[in-house]
């Protein structure tokens, strides 16, 4: 797999899609390779039909704001970079609109 970008430009951000119980939707996660794991804004969830609150798995995630616990949902179907995942497991947080993006491609996402 091979995509260019500019290094000069700062954040890599990738058109990414998810899709969910009630429609889909393309959205923009930064690639970070310092996380662990695939992280998608709350609200782009739920505007899918996904439901984080029941979630039962919470996992620990460090911010520049402090330790948070969060829930992980496993999405139907995720594609970026040329590539498909099924039933792949993301955490859900709320990141600030200031953000400019909608989350975070993780590590995980290029395991398998």
């Amino acid at each position: 797999m091979s995509f260019p970008f500019n290094p000069h430009q700062g954040l890599i951000v990738v058109r990414t899609e998810i899709v969910g119980p009630s429609g889909s939707a393309v959205l923009r996660l930064a690639l970070d390779i310092g996380a662990t794991n695939t992280v998608v804004n709350v609200g782009m969830l739920t505007a899918i039909g996904y439901d984080p609150a029941p979630a039962p798995d919470r996992f620990q995630v460090t911010t520049a704001s402090g330790v948070e616990f969060v829930p992980r949902i496993i999405v139907s179907k995720i594609t970026a970079l040329g590539q498909e995942k099924r039933n792949f497991p993301v955490l859900c947080h709320t990141l600030p609109s200031s953000a400019g993006i909608d989350g975070l491609l993780g590590l995980d996402f290029f395991g398998d």
